[in-house]
């Protein structure tokens, strides 16, 4: 047992260990780490989220964020496509308008055979649908169900998605906009291997290409006018941030790890003692203990609330981010050379966790958020 989560046969840190010894693989190849997933489904991790009626647990937000927390410690990408897992399949069968044959579809191909779903919303001139805008994807209503064409960027899990949730407006004289669950498998769908960033290498976020692609129709999660979507669900809210600051604070933990264990082992012949007997060091390592704490207390007590602000989940998500992000540049300060050099994990670390500026909300809308909040204005 550990962090409230049980495994058939192998404590979580076990597996936490196995995907660190091949994060640094996958991370040079730019390759997906099928094996993690392999492992988590396994261990029945796969389908926490999904209903009870469905064969999952129907697993709470503080249970998400724990594991996510420590998956990232060994693996940051594989916890990024877990989070998403896990997110969506909780939207799904909370959404309450999605056809129920299709949330016992996914939510059973989840739990039952390891079955991976994430949300497919960003598009080249688009960008986040967070700021607004009709997507350029479109669904076109024929006689045999839907015809979807668009494409997709930044599609986290892509090469080993079974559903994709495609955010798309329908091509009606009056548009409507929403999710439409389509199969990875489906003839016309094409994956565009672009992803090739600094960071979270392994995530598979490539580009996902839709063309004129044959989907049932009552495979529409919902669809409305964009008048009539509600604000957003302040359920919904830790959910979509919590398990982000617990992916990045998992990935300072392990530079912090990390650098405690350099500062103990290097004896420097000019000093004839360990770097850590050093007071700076030890203040040092003290001020990166202090920046994580926070973080956990923050990210268990949002996780906590039953209905989290959006305007403090994304503070939360914000404060967090720019606290690892410090956390993992101040171990590198101390290190010098053995910080960036690509023997160590430390300036993979860096890398990995600087993506977390990226995710919605990006620090400005956070803060735009909180202080039009504050000051009551539109």
């Amino acid at each position: 047992m550990m962090d409230g989560i049980l495994l058939r046969s192998d404590p979580l840190g076990d597996l936490v260990r196995d995907f660190a010894a091949r994060a640094a693989r996958h991370d040079r190849d730019g390759s997906f780490p099928h094996e993690n997933f392999a492992a988590l489904h396994e261990a029945g991790l796969l389908g926490l989220t999904a209903r009870r009626a469905d064969g999952g647990e129907e697993a709470g937000l503080q249970r998400v964020t724990r594991l996510v927390g420590r998956v990232a410690r060994g693996c940051p990408a594989t916890a990024l496509v877990l989070a998403m897992q896990l997110i969506q399949l909780r939207g799904l069968t909370t959404n309450g308008n999605a056809p129920e044959a299709l949330v016992r579809l996914i939510g059973r191909g989840a739990v039952e055979r390891g079955e991976l779903i994430n949300a497919l919303r960003v598009e080249p001139e688009l960008g986040t649908p967070a700021r607004g805008g009709l997507p350029a994807t479109t669904a076109r209503l024929t006689p045999e169900g839907w015809r979807i064409s668009g494409r997709k960027i930044y599609s986290t899990g892509s090469p080993a998605l079974r559903w994709m949730l495609v955010w798309l407006r329908t091509d009606e004289a009056a548009p409507r906009t929403g999710m439409i669950a389509v199969r990875a498998d489906t003839p016309g769908i094409r994956i565009e291997e672009t992803w090739d960033a600094a960071g979270l290498r392994a995530s598979g976020s490539h580009d996902v290409v839709f063309e004129d692609v044959l989907v049932p129709l009552d495979h529409a999660v919902e669809l409305r006018l964009p008048a009539d979507w509600p604000p957003p669900d302040a359920r919904q809210a830790g959910w979509n941030t919590l398990p982000i600051a617990a992916l990045y604070t998992g990935v300072a933990w392990s530079a912090r790890d990390w650098l405690v264990q350099f500062l103990r082992e290097r004896v420097p012949t000019s000093l004839g003692a360990p770097l850590a007997t050093l007071p700076r060091m030890q203040e040092a390592v003290g001020r990166i203990d202090a920046l994580l704490l926070a973080n956990d207390r923050l990210i268990a007590s949002g996780a906590a609330e039953e209905a989290l602000p959006a305007t403090e989940a994304g503070l939360i998500k914000t404060l967090a981010a720019e606290n690892s992000i410090a956390a993992v540049n101040e171990a590198v300060a101390l290190c010098g050379n053995h910080g960036i050099a690509r023997a160590n994990p430390l300036e993979r670390h860096l890398r990995d966790v600087l993506c977390a500026r990226i995710h919605t909300p990006q620090p400005d809308s956070a803060y735009a958020a909180a202080g039009r909040r504050a000051l009551a204005t539109r």
